[in-house]
């Protein structure tokens, strides 16, 4: 018997301005795709499906707030959302603490 790759689906939607590069791809920005059936992290899914990772503010895995190097895996459903969230639902949802985890992370990465 072949030692066949396992893949799985991923559920994506896509919101606000981040749509454009989803619907110039001729994609519907909710779809599902085929991943490896390995974790990604949400960064290297945002580059598979053309969105530049510059642009998107928050990414949510299954309804919770995640920052955009976390994994994400067969199954999960992840959304990706533009800058532009009023500043209280910022905090509440956890943006902003994701965003300054982000913002310390790559400055750590171009210190190296």
């Amino acid at each position: 018997m072949q030692d066949l790759e396992k893949k799985s689906t991923i559920s994506i939607r896509i919101f606000g301005s981040l749509r454009q590069y989803i619907e110039d791809q001729g994609l519907d920005p909710s779809f599902e795709m085929e991943i490896e059936a390995k974790e990604t992290s949400a960064l290297d899914l945002a580059k598979e499906i053309m969105i530049p990772p510059e642009k998107v503010e928050a990414v949510f895995r299954n309804g919770r707030i995640i920052n955009i190097y976390d994994p994400v895996f067969p199954g999960d459903r992840v959304a990706f959302c533009p800058y532009g969230t009023p500043g209280p639902y910022r905090v509440f949802l956890g943006m902003a603490r994701e965003n300054e985890k982000r913002k310390h992370r790559e400055r750590s990465n171009t210190n190296e």
